[in-house]
């Protein structure tokens, strides 16, 4: 063996011994007597959307700390009057089933999925069309508007295609500071 992988070796040997026993002395406390183990610090919990989201402030999907039922009755009332739905008879289990709500600035937001909105998603930005938009300008050159089915439900832009290309028209929506359409989110109040 040459010398100077010997010296190599010898050197990572040592280097290993160092380190076993700087972790064995930091594994070991010196005085047992002055080790103490924090008791888990308790999270309250919520059953009130409206205390939660006070508590927690923004969020986009309740977390452990919300122990309610997943839709409550006040948040289908509140997304039913915000929406101007009051009387529209549809069945309350259905609501609940297609209804989200989260949390921004302490206050109760709430969409419901009606006809293809993308509650459970955040607002499209992009301002750079898609495949799929420039495959359907090619097939259809100078179509005033592409349909949602291709530019995607989350978009807040309208395109159309100039020839056979596809461009952005107009923002036709606004995206809240959490990132989500502000066309389909609703801010409600608590009930008094």
């Amino acid at each position: 063996m040459k010398k100077s992988s010997f010296k190599f070796l010898y050197a990572l040997a040592m280097l290993l011994a160092l380190a076993v026993t700087a972790c064995t002395a930091l594994a070991k406390p010196q005085n047992s007597s002055l080790v103490t183990v924090a008791p888990p610090v308790s999270q309250a919990t919520y059953t009130d959307p409206f205390a939660y989201c006070s508590a927690v402030g923004t969020i986009d999907r309740p977390d452990s700390r919300y122990t309610g039922v997943p839709v409550p009755d006040s948040i289908i009332q509140g997304y039913l009057k915000a929406a101007g739905l009051e009387n529209n008879g549809e069945p309350l289990e259905l609501l609940q089933k297609t209804t989200f709500w989260r949390c921004m600035d302490k206050n109760v937001f709430v969409c419901n999925i009606g006809a293809n909105l993308p509650c459970d998603s955040k607002a499209d930005t992009n301002k750079i069309p898609t495949q799929p938009m420039q495959d359907f300008c090619k097939a259809n050159p100078n179509a005033g508007s592409i349909p949602m089915s291709v530019t995607g439900h989350a978009t807040i832009y309208s395109w159309g295609c100039v020839n056979d290309v596809a461009k952005l028209l107009d923002q036709v929506d606004q995206v809240d500071a959490a990132g989500y359409s502000t066309r389909i989110w609703y801010k409600l109040q608590p009930n008094p």
